[in-house]
């Protein structure tokens, strides 16, 4: 599955992908609001957790390219966390901090939330967010998202963003 934008494609992630994804998550910025720069080694352990993910049938993250230069610029898709208690469905997204504050953050979750909802018919999709990033809080907003609870995860305090195909389907007058 590939999805598209006015200024993006996202489409899956490859193997090939590895060298830029590298340079991306060694990026400070890039890996700010999380566990730090990660070497080859660590991000070859992510990619190959979104490349299983896509094997195995499962919504995974997708691979964020940019029109203009057919440059791979981030990621932003889904990711499987088990949260006090319950699985759930992030979208999760980062993109290389030459190309922020553009609204194309926001442009790929929202190609993504209306996957996760048109194409998977999933139920409800969640972000979860540092209180100080208050970027990646806007583009959960902007993606219909409230914040509903606030949770510690992987240590860190972390807001809990949601929307339910519900509020989607209200949103966007489908019935």
């Amino acid at each position: 599955m590939i999805l598209e934008t006015s200024r993006l494609i996202l489409r899956p992630f490859q193997a090939e992908d590895i060298g830029r994804l590298a340079e991306l998550m060694a990026n400070r910025d890039f890996m700010r609001f999380s566990l730090g720069p990660y070497t080859r080694e660590q991000t070859q352990t992510v990619l190959q957790k979104f490349l299983s993910w896509n094997q195995a049938g499962l919504p995974s993250q997708f691979a964020v390219i940019y029109r203009s230069n057919n440059g791979l610029i981030g990621y932003c898709g889904f990711l499987h966390w088990h949260l006090d208690g319950v699985d759930e469905i992030e979208i999760g997204y980062r993109l290389d901090p030459d190309y922020w504050n553009r609204g194309l953050a926001s442009e790929a979750a929202q190609a993504v939330r209306d996957h996760a909802f048109r194409d998977l018919t999933l139920s409800k999709v969640i972000s979860l967010i540092h209180p100080d990033n208050i970027a990646s809080r806007r583009v959960a907003e902007k993606n219909g998202m409230k914040m509903k609870r606030e949770t510690v995860f992987r240590g860190f305090p972390t807001q809990v963003f949601a929307i339910t195909r519900e509020q989607w389907l209200a949103q966007h007058g489908a019935g």
